[in-house]
């Protein structure tokens, strides 16, 4: 890949290519693993052939679907995939590999926007493929692929200057966020860029500032009439609100577990009490953990071993794509260590990647990727975390291990190869 040339005809040649590979292996991952449907990604497929069938998604107000009314925004993508296709989950795991897909394309136009050079475009489309815990939870119905592909066009559409580029992110974001809810993190890190990067340039710039105003607006206005449609249409009282942002921190805060999701902690907390009775426990048990670590100075300690968990350590995603159910523990294993490469690999070349960047020439439009991402890492550091949670953000971090490995082999050819021009 880099030592093709730089022409047009190649540089089509190389990504379909790539995009095939990658396709075709994503199929042969849905052969290789059981179509059976986890945790909340059960619940998805339950209720949504329940919701067709007139059925309650939820009894009471402290069910699933109640408390974190928010999630009804995936499940109307879910029925409306079966109103057209029928209750096949195979119809959906394929569309996961096609947003797979796709989400790499546009990871290859995002490095040509910001760094022009087609090299670092196809680095960071290859380790991104490469990368088994990224792509390995396609077996399940779960929301992050479409998600994460939305908000990577809307970061793309932003890049651009036509007024009709920002009402189409606007659209793109509001649809990113009803299928997976951590559209305020994005807003945050867009709005952030536009006040230091768009707004001012020695004189502030009103056009630019009416182009994000455009977008948000439409962004609002698009989840605020689904939210209503939700409602009206008797499907959700409570719309695609969150009704339990306090369970979150219950477990983002807990010492003794690191943040992660623990059965003990749901069953110290009384769920069949109203709402409103919950949340007050809740309340307390998270007064407690903030005293626990203010008293034995753990702030610390928690953020770091949270840090690992999000970031490094191997995460859930191969336990999600349920190999025990037809593989042995040899294969397992196996496909654990391949899975875990991956992400050192990124971990790697991302530190090198993120040093790098302090010496090299870029668009400035790098910053609307990393800000986003800082932000995902800082509330992902109060509130409950999972290794799976990374896929989100993944393919910005392979964008600068693309960057981290194309130095590296620029560095070793200029030492021990043919003289080449460094990336500057």
């Amino acid at each position: 890949m880099l030592k093709l040339k730089d022409d047009l005809k190649v540089n089509r040649i190389v990504l379909i290519a790539m995009l095939m590979v990658f396709f075709l292996v994503g199929l042969f991952w849905l052969k290789f693993t059981p179509n059976e449907q986890l945790s909340d990604f059960a619940t998805f497929w339950g209720k949504s052939q329940d919701a067709l069938q007139g059925r309650a998604i939820y009894k009471t107000d402290n069910d699933y679907f109640a408390k974190w009314a928010y999630q009804t925004g995936y499940l109307t993508y879910v029925m409306g995939i079966i109103k057209l296709f029928g209750a096949h989950v195979l119809v959906l795991q394929v569309l996961n590999v096609v947003y797979q897909t796709l989400t790499l394309l546009v990871i290859y136009k995002l490095a040509m926007k910001v760094f022009d050079n087609v090299k670092i475009a196809r680095l960071s489309v290859f380790l991104l493929m490469i990368d088994l815990d990224w792509f390995a939870m396609s077996p399940q119905n779960n929301n992050s692929y479409l998600g994460t592909l939305l908000f990577l066009i809307t970061f793309y559409l932003l890049m651009h200057d036509k007024y009709w580029q920002y009402l189409l992110a606007g659209l793109t974001l509001a649809l990113g966020n009803i299928i997976r809810p951590i559209g305020p993190v994005a807003i945050a890190g867009i709005v952030v860029f536009a006040l230091v990067y768009k707004f001012y340039n020695k004189k502030i710039n009103f056009q630019n500032i009416l182009k994000l105003a455009t977008t948000l607006v439409v962004y609002f206005a698009i989840f605020s009439a689904f939210g209503m449609a939700v409602k009206a249409s008797g499907l959700n009282e409570y719309g695609i609100s969150n009704r339990d942002s306090e369970w979150k921190f219950v477990t983002g805060f807990d010492y003794n577990t690191n943040g992660i999701y623990d059965q003990n902690v749901v069953d110290s907390i009384d769920m069949t009490q109203s709402r409103k009775k919950v949340s007050k426990q809740e309340y307390k048990v998270i007064h407690e953990e903030i005293n626990y670590l203010n008293k034995n100075n753990k702030w610390v300690p928690l953020f770091w071993n949270k840090l690992a968990i999000m970031w490094a350590n191997r995460s859930s995603a191969i336990d999600f794509a349920n190999l025990q159910q037809n593989h042995s523990q040899k294969v397992i294993s196996i496909v654990n260590l391949i899975s875990y490469l991956g992400t050192v690999i990124l971990v790697i070349f991302g530190w090198f990647g993120s040093l790098r960047l302090f010496k090299i020439g870029y668009n400035k439009n790098i910053f609307l990727l990393l800000l986003p991402f800082m932000a995902y890492v800082a509330v992902q550091l109060l509130i409950e975390v999972q290794g799976r949670y990374r896929i989100e953000f993944t393919p910005i971090w392979a964008i600068i291990s693309g960057v981290g490995l194309y130095s590296i082999c620029n560095w070793i050819n200029s030492k021990w190869g043919k003289k080449s021009k460094c990336l500057s």
